[in-house]
């Protein structure tokens, strides 16, 4: 299979008064087409930075980042932009739904300024998916915590994604709704064939996948299919 995404000898730092924080250092791997892949750790372990610098929303300050056959460190942030709009697919733990628009709003305009064609038709089938047939007129504030992911869901599988970053998808969520929640994601991404890379505490929700990263102090500890303690 085709790598995907392929990470070589990443560093992160940021400043920190008149210090220098390394937030990630050294760090390298490679995700395959169609994989499921957690990467998880302790807070403050780098896992966020991580994905933000994987999915072209910062800058890397060394190393490389290859993403759907394009070095991130070699173009700019429209073509950065461009590549996310195309490729890539984003679900947050704050759901990051748009407060004035409705459920279907919300899932149809990012389709309708990606190609404008069938935009509602397709927000209907997807939402319909995630169980909200009879919800697609709510506005976010009229929904559950579990609906709004759910819409969420929806929404970063629209453009059809080669990959989609999930960052705590179920950090906001009580254990019953974020296992339901998890279900469809991975219901939605099998359906899909979405290569699949998620940031995550909950080692049970880490375990489903194919592949798991552990950091800690921004240094990769352990790579594989395994099992963690």
């Amino acid at each position: 299979m085709a790598k995907i995404l392929n990470v070589h000898n990443l560093k992160k730092t940021y400043k920190s008064g008149d210090r220098e924080l390394t937030v990630l250092d050294e760090i390298s791997f490679a995700i395959e087409e169609g994989d499921t892949f957690a990467i998880v750790g302790p807070s403050g372990s780098g896992k966020t930075t991580l994905l933000g610098l994987c999915a072209g929303l910062d800058q890397i300050d060394s190393g490389t980042i290859e993403l759907c056959g394009s070095e991130l460190g070699t173009i700019d942030e429209d073509q950065r932009a461009l590549l996310r709009n195309r490729h890539v697919g984003f679900i947050f733990q704050d759901f990051q739904l748009l407060p004035t628009l409705t459920a279907l709003e919300n899932v149809s305009v990012p389709l309708e300024l990606q190609s404008g064609k069938n935009a509602g038709i397709k927000a209907r089938e997807l939402l319909g998916k995630v169980g909200l047939a009879d919800r697609i007129h709510h506005y976010p504030s009229q929904l559950s915590g579990g609906e709004q992911q759910r819409v969420a869901l929806a929404r970063a599988f629209s453009n059809s994604p080669s990959i989609l970053f999930a960052d705590e998808p179920t950090g906001n969520l009580d254990e019953e709704t974020g296992e339901k929640v998890v279900d469809l994601l991975f219901e939605l991404n099998k359906e899909a064939g979405t290569t699949l890379v998620i940031v995550t505490h909950d080692l049970e929700l880490a375990k489903k996948n194919q592949h798991i990263l552990r950091l800690k102090g921004g240094k990769i500890v352990a790579n594989g299919n395994i099992v963690l303690s």
